[in-house]
């Protein structure tokens, strides 16, 4: 009697129409989303791009035609435009500036380890937290105002009825929506820094003190140069997001005595004058610079993600 040892049957390799079925099957669940995201950003974004070369304005309809690049030049000739977009860049550099410091001098207290620390830093978080309309409105009418306003009741207390009593708002207008957007930027750059601060590594700098560094060679030899790429990461992704900024120049100074940013000119090209192939070459040249900046931003952020990933 004889038997028979059948052989393992072998799997078979896929055919390029199944795998091409199987990537299908996994990324089917994604299209619906990928679909509302291309209706939402990429179709306006393509009609503002159309209509900004476009002669369009809404007082002289019988006007309207193709008009090449002449607004993207009438744009970077205008002075209010030229204007609005040194604004633009000193209100996005100020704010930048002096939320990244504060962030990192937050930060560093807030990483050491003491009672109540963890209620400490969810009320650090708060100010980030608030809707940007409804902090610049506080600031506008709780601490700027010169009649019932914080800031002048703080006078008052300390130095009597003949404090002085400045107008805040038209005393140092720029001034008064960097303070305003650095109270609300400043637990941003703190949760990043604090984030950098958490994968610091411990046991280089134990073996520092050992070695009888001070407190102050750590920070400068070891700590801010770990913390140098979530600097630039801070300061990238509030800058995307502050030269965007609209709400508080807006509600604080109306765009007047001088603080008329590129968004805000924007509208009144928009709204205003009713141009709107003017208002969108303006829109896209906001967006190339957000862009510019968001590529940068992407490209620190990948090297924060290869660090880790060596580690």
């Amino acid at each position: 009697m004889t038997t028979t040892v059948e052989r393992p049957r072998t799997a078979q390799p896929e055919g390029p129409a199944l795998r091409k079925a199987g990537d299908w099957a996994r990324r089917a669940p994604l299209l619906p989303a990928l679909i509302f995201l291309i209706v939402v950003t990429q179709l306006p974004f393509l009609g503002t791009l159309v209509i900004s070369f476009m002669n369009w304005n809404a007082y002289y309809p019988d006007e309207r035609g193709f008009a090449g690049f002449d607004n993207f030049a009438r744009v970077l000739t205008d002075v209010t435009t030229r204007e609005a977009i040194v604004t633009t860049i000193v209100l996005t550099v100020s704010v930048v500036a002096v939320s990244l410091v504060l962030g990192l001098l937050i930060a560093l207290l807030l990483d050491r380890a003491f009672l109540g620390r963890g209620f400490v830093r969810t009320m650090m978080i708060t100010p980030f937290l608030v809707v940007p309309v409804a902090a610049a409105l506080v600031w506008k009418h709780a601490l700027y105002n010169p009649e019932y306003g914080l800031f002048n009741g703080v006078l008052t207390w300390i130095f009597g009825a003949n404090a002085p009593q400045p107008d805040w708002i038209s005393a140092a207008p720029l001034t008064s929506v960097v303070a305003a957007l650095v109270w609300q930027w400043t637990p941003f750059m703190m949760l990043i820094i604090l984030a950098g601060l958490q994968s610091k590594p411990l046991d280089v700098i134990e073996a520092a003190q050992i070695d009888g560094c001070s407190n102050w060679q750590i920070f400068r030899y070891m700590t801010f140069p770990h913390l140098r790429q979530y600097l630039e990461l801070g300061g990238l992704l509030g800058s995307i997001y502050i030269v965007q900024n609209f709400d508080a120049v807006f509600t604080i100074t109306s765009g007047g005595l001088g603080t008329a940013n590129l968004p805000y000119t924007i509208y009144q090209t928009f709204y205003n004058a009713q141009d709107y192939g003017r208002a969108s070459a303006a829109g896209v040249i906001v967006v190339i610079g957000t862009i510019l900046i968001a590529m940068f931003a992407l490209r620190t952020v990948s090297s924060l993600f290869r660090q880790e990933g060596s580690r």
